[in-house]
């Protein structure tokens, strides 16, 4: 329950909110609600929500999100979306992150892809590395080009 994450996003200049789930292993849509008050979004604004904890409780609960994007690493197997299959099947994007790494893993690409169609036969699959940038722009122009925003009224 730190807020270690929340300071090293803080310190790119994205505004941010830390909410603690205390012994809970998910967010909860009114706590994202209650959230929104602090952050003084423009209609023009992309909110992301990162959830807490593992792949099996977040994915049963609905925040309001219009989307929901899956990050996979390739340093934890090919196979978590088999061992997850929930959070993949209800995933609008899958992100395969540190795809840099890919000479040093062994880490199969093509296994990967399956297991992600093999649960989410249509999901997008975008292999990036904020390390070397490698995919990045196409990560950047699927959010602006996704047609699902949409404003958020506040009270």
């Amino acid at each position: 329950e730190t807020s270690f994450d929340a300071e090293r996003i803080r310190a790119t200049g994205a505004p941010t909110i830390q909410v603690n789930t205390g012994t809970g292993c998910h967010l909860e849509a009114d706590m994202i609600w209650h959230s929104l008050d602090t952050l003084n979004l423009s209609d023009d604004t992309v909110l992301f929500i990162e959830n807490v904890g593992n792949l099996v409780c977040p994915s049963l609960f609905d925040l309001g999100e219009t989307e929901r994007v899956v990050l996979m690493s390739t340093t934890e197997g090919e196979d978590k979306p088999l061992k997850y299959p929930h959070m993949f099947r209800s995933a609008s994007l899958v992100l395969l992150t540190k795809i840099d790494l890919l000479p040093y893993l062994d880490f199969d690409l093509q296994r990967a892809f399956e297991a992600v169609h093999a649960v989410n036969p249509d999901v997008q699959i975008l292999q990036v590395s904020t390390k070397s940038g490698e995919g990045m722009q196409a990560w950047y122009d699927w959010i602006e080009q996704h047609p699902s925003r949409q404003k958020v009224a506040s009270t």
